[in-house]
């Protein structure tokens, strides 16, 4: 059987369809991670990114099911969803690496801004850290409210804003890198579903396709 023919073919599409579950499976986790350090939980490109992870996770087990049983509707809807996929994941990982580290410190002040005192406390706590940058208007504010340990045992706290910076930088950079690799695999995947849906099952009788 040469490589272009039907099992090939379906190998190839089944193969593919597991790795865009590790992958979904993958910028969840990422995500997650970013997400649960409190750090970047602001910022709703990290949101977008788990949407896109989830929704690559469904339409992956969608194409494996099509792949499997040569399911004509399932492949052609699986064309056309991976398609858009690719749109928006391609257009969510640029956005990710794009953010320079001014823009992020932007959105993270203005996030900061509209904080309750209660949810300011409650990260300055976890992360060990008073206020945000020294720049703002609030910093003495929140430095003097400030419950952190830390203050206790130096003579000046850490600004939470720089740790902020520091993990969202992780956060955007991994997740648009693996975002952008794995988002041109989904023009593969496009052309083998499209190549195997009018390819004939050698073990189907032949008069069952028109």
């Amino acid at each position: 059987m040469v490589c272009g023919g039907f099992a090939c073919s379906k190998n190839a599409l089944c193969a593919l369809n597991v790795v865009y579950m590790l992958v979904g499976l993958l910028l969840i986790g990422v995500a997650a991670w970013g997400k649960g350090l409190g750090l970047v939980s602001s910022i709703h490109i990290i949101g977008g990114v788990i949407a896109v992870g989830v929704f690559l996770l469904l339409i992956a087990v969608v194409g494996l099911i099509g792949a499997v049983y040569h399911h004509q509707v399932l492949l052609f809807f699986y064309m056309i969803i991976l398609g858009l996929v690719f749109i928006f994941q391609f257009g969510i990982s640029c956005s990710c690496l794009a953010i320079n580290r001014n823009t992020q410190k932007d959105v993270i002040s203005t996030y900061w801004m509209v904080m309750t005192n209660k949810t300011r406390n409650e990260l300055e706590t976890s992360l060990d850290c008073c206020g945000l940058f020294n720049s703002t208007t609030l910093y003495f504010q929140d430095y003097a409210f400030c419950t952190a340990h830390c203050k206790t045992h130096s003579p000046k706290c850490q600004v939470c804003g720089d740790k902020f910076l520091k993990h969202s930088d992780e956060a955007l950079k991994i997740l648009g890198g693996v975002g952008l690799f794995f988002s041109f695999t989904e023009i593969l995947g496009v052309w083998l579903a499209m190549r195997f849906r009018n390819q004939k099952d050698p073990r189907a009788n032949p008069s069952a396709f028109l």
